[in-house]
């Protein structure tokens, strides 16, 4: 089994996802699944509800995006 000491290094234009995907697992584990899908289906409530307000859009789609994302991990 690898570590991370081990892991090729993260190519510079993907470092951001790889982030984000680091950040949702250290949720997820701390949280736990279950807490984890609500509190991912709460963030895409939330960005709808701003999407809805045209002006509040720029902000909505990463609350959907981050939403999303921590249901997925949290799922699988």
């Amino acid at each position: 089994m690898k570590t991370e000491a081990e892991h090729k290094p993260i190519p510079w234009y993907l470092w951001p996802f790889w982030a984000i995907w680091r950040l949702i697992t250290w949720i997820i584990g701390l949280t736990g699944r279950v807490v984890g899908v609500v509190l991912g289906l709460a963030l895409l409530l939330v960005g709808a509800i701003l999407c809805v307000t045209v002006i509040l859009i720029p902000l909505g789609i990463p609350f959907i995006i981050v939403g999303l994302l921590l249901v997925i991990r949290a799922l699988f």
